[in-house]
């Protein structure tokens, strides 16, 4: 009787493609020679797994299997192959994981070649001794060996067809799907049979309507849109394969109407003109063994200078114009257009618009507008950037306002020094208590010997140790606080005395607009800032000014009380 029989086994089937498993090792012919191999040795296979894909990614396809073996209700003994390129072609390091995985649950793994063998010797069994080192399987050499053959194979096989197909490409031909629009077409060439593009009976009609309609520049592209879906257009539609068994079909995908997104794609997409760029022709346009379905002259009408295609006696160019930067700026915190927010419209009371309009010689003009409801209003942004430096050079801010600010912020900051302190105290209690924690921890490591009851407890003192440094840089920085203040008022104090360092100097063209927008009491209009007439906020006067300036209830700064407006200025 075989030393295998009445034991339970699982069985691995792998094909590299849907191709391969049709015409070439199917799934069929692997299953009938390992259900012969069992039988003939008493096997029982539980079950077959059948993996369609490669065995060369470095996630491995047959772990689904493996992982099946793991589990004890599974009751598996043994993992039967076909042979060593069958299970892995990812060479020794992962056949040697993969197997390790299946030893550790007491799992064999045999080939139907015998290859991988299961006897192991100990080189110390003459004077009884057994070490880890001592013992070894004679064929694991030979395993090795063929795991690594079987990678050199795959990256021969890979070399010769996709180096094939690079050439191929780089010549005008097709080697993948046709796209929308064509058809595969296999004709004799001077470099054999290859395959070409021809248009797709339906689909092409499509393709060039897009195309026309987008030339003439009498419709935009929702219109054009519309128009080709009442033409019945629909994206092609694909079949959804099980990804552990690529000859089944699950489902469909694709037979949707026209959306802008994809006409764009279309349009832009140069195969429609019988021009190939991608990575095999290393981003290079390359003139097709096909003829478009539109002429370059349509293509390059149909983008509208966005993508520009050039035939220059066979040597194609393709060129993408990129906006300017400013139309690339498109969300509402714009560094180019920094004080939308900060200025209002004149007319109608509210935020102004920030963009470039194009000139008919093509040249682009920045500018704040509201021109969106029913009024007109538009300021150069050169123009406007001068009006609001020129205002800001006006401000001044009262010295003596400046000193009692400084005395006010000082007062509110011995306050807080106060509860500093206090915090200071409950920082080191804590840190006491947490000590003692830990020495608790400690004394437990002595007297206990689980080693999960060990883990929990190194996790717990690993939590209190992150704690602990947590607290100690809490209490630095309240040490550091004191001379935090003191940097702190001496840079209050100097932009106070230079508003146009603060509003003008920054780098950042929002922080200038928010620093910008914090000396009025309330937003102005573009008419405020060239008049001069804007609300500031306390404290704040044009050079020359009253400081009783008005804010938004009516009421002067000057009759609030002095405290009101020092704590109104420091918040």
């Amino acid at each position: 009787m075989s030393a295998l029989s009445q034991k339970n086994a699982v069985a691995a089937i792998r094909i590299s493609s849907v191709k391969q498993g049709l015409q070439g090792d199917s799934p069929e012919h692997q299953k009938e020679q390992i259900e012969r191999f069992a039988k003939a040795r008493g096997i029982t296979i539980k079950k077959f797994f059948i993996f369609m894909e490669s065995a060369s990614k470095e996630e491995q396809p047959v772990q689904e299997a493996i992982d099946y073996c793991k589990k004890k209700k599974n009751n598996i003994q043994l993992f039967i192959i076909k042979s060593i390129d069958r299970f892995t072609r990812g060479g020794s390091y992962l056949y040697d994981h993969l197997k390790m995985q299946l030893e550790k649950n007491n799992v064999r793994l045999i080939d139907i070649y015998g290859v991988i063998g299961s006897k192991s010797v100990n080189t110390l069994e003459h004077l009884n001794i057994k070490y880890d080192w001592s013992v070894y399987n004679p064929t694991k050499k030979t395993e090795i060996l063929e795991a690594e053959r079987a990678k050199d194979e795959m990256r021969e096989i890979m070399t010769r067809m996709i180096g094939a197909e690079i050439r191929y490409v780089r010549m005008g031909y097709r080697v993948r799907q046709a796209p929308f629009g064509y058809k595969n077409h296999k004709q004799e060439t001077s470099h054999g049979k290859r395959v070409i593009l021809k248009p797709h009976l339906k689909e092409s009609r499509w393709i060039k309507k897009m195309f026309e309609m987008r030339s003439r520049k009498t419709m935009n592209d929702r219109e054009i849109v519309a128009e080709i879906n009442k033409l019945g257009f629909k994206t092609r539609t694909t079949y959804k394969r099980d990804p552990n068994d690529k000859t089944k079909i699950i489902g469909t995908r694709g037979g949707k109407p026209l959306n802008l997104k994809q006409l764009w794609r279309y349009i832009k997409n140069p195969v429609f003109a019988g021009i190939n760029s991608e990575k095999w022709t290393k981003d290079q346009p390359i003139k097709g063994q096909f003829k478009g379905l539109v002429s370059i002259d349509l293509f390059n009408q149909a983008n509208k200078g966005k993508v520009f295609v050039e035939n220059n006696n066979g040597r194609i160019t393709i060129h993408k114009k990129k906006p300017p930067a400013f139309q690339l700026n498109k969300q509402v915190r714009n560094p180019n257009y920094p004080y939308k927010k900060y200025v209002l419209c004149p007319i109608c009371g509210k935020h102004l618009y920030g963009s470039a309009s194009r000139g008919k010689l093509g040249k682009y003009y920045p500018a704040y507008h509201c021109n969106k409801r029913g009024h007109y209003f538009r300021v150069p942004l050169k123009e406007f950037n001068q009006t609001i430096k020129d205002f800001i050079s006006k401000l001044e801010i009262s010295p003596s306002y400046i000193e009692e600010l400084k005395e006010y912020v000082i007062k509110v900051w011995e306050t807080r020094k106060t509860e500093i302190k206090k915090d200071q105290i409950n920082v080191e209690n804590k840190m006491l208590e947490l000590e003692n924690q830990a020495k608790n921890i400690v004394s437990k490591f002595k007297i206990i010997s689980s080693e999960t009851a060990i883990k929990y407890l190194e996790k717990d003192l690993e939590k209190i140790e992150q704690e602990k440094r947590e607290l100690k840089h809490a209490k630095q920085n309240c040490e550091d606080s004191d001379l935090n203040i003191k940097i702190i008022m001496d840079n209050v104090g100097y932009f106070l005395e230079h508003l146009e360092d603060l509003l003008i100097g920054s780098d950042n063209p929002l922080k200038r607009a928010e620093y910008f927008g914090l000396i009025f009491d309330k937003v102005p209009t573009y008419e405020d800032l060239v008049s001069g007439t804007p609300i500031l906020a306390p404290f704040i006067k044009l050079k020359g000014g009253s400081n009783n300036v008005l804010v938004p209830n009516g009421e002067s700064a000057g009759t609030r009380t002095r405290d009101a407006q020092l704590k109104r200025l420091s918040l």
